[in-house]
């Protein structure tokens, strides 16, 4: 049975190719009277051939292939023929749903293995001196962490918008089935990479990768280069099937001001996705080169520049921001109504402000680089610019003040991370600013302070989200309730636990406390840097423990939890007025949209199916 799985073959296609391509290259160099061994070439060419590899073994091209020779591909449904059902999860499978879960899934065991990448060098950082890393080692462990908890945020995302946006507009799938599912799976092979960098000496100049660091130091950076580019394509590609799902496969009458807030989100992120992820492409593959072909695009001694590389990073790296937290505050806009049972306040200027966060966020790359030495007289419009984000944002904290005022407030557990996502991404929101003036930034940039920052922004703009989305969702999925009193712990030893590391970090970062130092002073600050770094640690172990209950709450209730009721929640939403779980064949019959998406506490409902299912809907 293993060896059946669309995933068994292809890590084993994956590692003879990633050998072949080496092979191959090494044979090309004899024979054009090179060296034999230039490990840069090698490992790169390797890489590739064992990436692209990996999609041929997990059947994520086969279609295309047969189409190209002339066969019928059509598309097959449901799980697999003599196999058990639960095989489709580790093979190439087209239906969004299980793409959907693929993905979450996927982030799921990323976000643990770069979490505790954090709490090892977390525990070194607990106590002043070296206890047990080295410098090299904790600075390999920082880039690891970031790039893993990175890509497991994309995959979060990805999960989110695959599984939830074709069943909030009515649509079968997403409008290219087979694209999304390669979309997936390339990010496996980009996973690895990442991980197998470690192997071959990492990468210590933290998760940006600057030159001259990245151009002179271990072939661990080429594989760091090549799983950005997997992972990036990922992302271009269902950024494109996301756009073209939402804008051309909408059912009669759900005009783009009756989607669900959720999809507006979705829709400005892919945006930005669509649009700014080629520049991160183009900078690493720019760092590939130099190092492998001897261009010099940084090298200051053969005409390059350095802040090149910085320009080009952070015009895709901001953006990335909101990336990463604009489908996260589309769930809290999403949620909100739903557990106050009142309309969503100001419904088209959240809609709007999404896409307000996206245009600004491509014209404020440069508050990163204000010391970094370019030009004195960008720095305030880049300011300004970065102010100016807070505007949309402000737009949708006062949408979800105005909403739940007044409303008969309901409080399970993904209410709880809805108000906890608020919460913590207000702290990110209000020390923003702090970093985007110029004179404050400029004392407090490298500093655990813009740590803390990122953290709270990450947290409260996905994180949270991302858990009550989880909860939220969850019977829909397996038509099972969660176990609510474990879901209640997980949030009452996430929440307090967040705000205890993110605020130390703050804290001893205002005492000038640099980032991706190992080792202080243990007289800074009067040793209360010493005392908030312990603190941080303990903090950080306590959500570790708290996702574990999660992840321990979620496979337990798939199994013996509760039957769900048809729509626990009693929400107006598309995807709660059909059964759970939610069918091979999502829709019985064409939606049909009345109303407005979020009108709580009214007599009209939003969506009804067929008259059989009206009668249903309107129970809820």
């Amino acid at each position: 049975m293993l060896m059946q799985l669309g995933l068994t073959r292809g890590l084993i296609y994956q590692a003879a190719g990633t050998v072949l391509g080496m092979v191959v290259t090494m044979v090309w160099r004899l024979l054009a009277g090179m060296p034999l061994w230039d490990q840069e070439v090698v490992f790169v060419v390797g890489g590739l051939v064992g990436g692209f590899a990996f999609m041929w073994g997990v059947g994520a091209i086969d279609d295309w292939l047969e189409w190209c020779r002339g066969k019928a591909t059509p598309l097959v449904h449901g799980p697999p023929r003599d196999k058990p059902a639960w095989t489709r999860y580790f093979s190439t499978d087209y239906n969004h749903k299980v793409i959907g879960i693929q993905y979450s899934v996927t982030s799921l065991l990323m976000l643990m293995i770069g979490g505790s990448f954090a709490l090892i060098f977390r525990a070194e950082l607990a106590q002043a001196d070296l206890q047990f890393l080295g410098m090299g080692m904790y600075n390999k462990l920082i880039g690891l962490h970031g790039w893993a908890v990175i890509a497991a945020i994309l995959l979060g995302v990805g999960g989110m918008a695959n599984y939830l946006v074709p069943l909030m507009i009515g649509a079968e799938d997403m409008a290219f089935p087979r694209l999304n599912a390669f979309a997936f799976w390339i990010n496996v092979p980009g996973g690895l990479l990442l991980l197998a960098s470690a192997f071959l000496g990492g990468f210590d100049a933290g998760w940006t990768a600057y030159p001259p660091l990245s151009t002179q130091g271990s072939v661990g950076y080429q594989f760091l280069f090549l799983a950005i580019y997997f992972v990036g394509l990922s992302s271009i590609l269902g950024s494109l099937n996301l756009l073209v799902t939402i804008l051309t496969m909408r059912p009669k009458g759900m005009d783009l001001f009756r989607i669900p807030i959720f999809c507006w989100a979705v829709l400005a992120t892919s945006l930005i996705q669509l649009t700014a992820t080629q520049a991160i492409g183009t900078a690493f593959l720019m760092g590939l080169s130099e190092r492998a072909l001897g261009m010099g695009f940084f090298d200051p001694e053969g005409g390059g520049n350095p802040i090149l590389f910085q320009h080009i990073f952070w015009f895709y790296s901001h953006p990335a921001v909101y990336v990463f937290v604009l489908p996260g505050l589309g769930i809290i806009s999403e949620l909100l109504p739903v557990f106050s049972r009142k309309p969503l306040f100001g419904y088209r200027w959240i809609a709007l402000s999404s896409l307000a966060i996206a245009l600004v966020g491509f014209l404020v790359w440069g508050h990163h680089m204000f010391t970094s030495g370019y030009s004195p007289y960008l720095r305030v419009p880049f300011m300004v610019a970065t102010l100016l984000v807070a505007v949309p944002t402000g737009v949708k904290f006062f949408s979800w003040v105005a909403t739940m005022w007044g409303g008969r407030l309901r409080f399970p557990t993904p209410m709880l991370f809805t108000l906890g996502a608020i919460s913590v991404f207000l702290l990110g929101g209000l020390t923003g600013p702090i970093l985007a003036t110029v004179a404050s930034d400029l004392y407090l940039h490298d500093t655990y302070f813009v740590v803390g920052h990122f953290h709270a922004t990450l947290f409260g703009g996905f994180v949270f989200p991302f858990c009550a989305a989880i909860y939220f969702w969850f019977p829909k999925i397996t038509g099972r309730m969660y176990n609510e009193a474990l879901g209640k712990l997980h949030f009452y030893i996430m929440t307090p636990a967040f705000w205890l590391m993110s605020i130390g970090q703050m804290t001893v970062g205002t005492m000038g406390m640099r980032r991706r130092i190992v080792d202080y002073d243990p007289t800074l600050g009067g040793g209360l840097v010493e005392a908030r770094h312990l603190e941080t640690t303990i903090a950080a172990f306590l959500i570790g423990l708290s996702i574990l209950i999660m992840i321990y709450n979620l496979v337990t209730s798939a199994e013996i939890g509760v039957r769900a009721p048809a729509n626990p929640w009693r929400s107006r939403s598309p995807e709660w007025q059909i059964p759970s779980p939610v069918p091979e064949h999502s829709f019985a019959a064409p939606l049909q949209v009345v109303g407005e998406p979020y009108d709580y506490g009214l007599e009209e409902e939003y969506v009804v199916m067929d008259e059989s299912q009206a009668g249903h809907a309107q129970a809820h």
